[in-house]
């Protein structure tokens, strides 16, 4: 039966193996699996507006890159 109270919020995976899953015949289970639906979405949302902890610097100005340092001695400075 649907939201039956006497069910647990958790019940073992059915793929064999000793993960468990959130149960959806209990409320708290289908109040848990909507839950982290909603803040992947909204995590996500941010993510592509960046917004919110995912927001660009506001003050680009000011940042100024590494300098680019050579890796290897350039070819004229090599005496046999």
């Amino acid at each position: 039966m649907p939201f039956d109270d006497d069910e647990p919020v958790f019940r073992r995976s059915k793929f064999g193996t000793n993960r468990y899953e959130y149960n959806p015949d209990s409320p708290v289970g289908m109040a848990l699996i909507v839950l982290s639906l909603l803040v992947a979405g909204v995590v996500l949302l941010l993510m592509h507006e960046h917004a919110g902890p995912f927001a660009r610097p506001a003050d680009r100005e000011t940042y100024t890159p590494a300098p680019v340092l050579p890796s290897a001695p350039s070819v004229d400075s090599w005496q046999p």
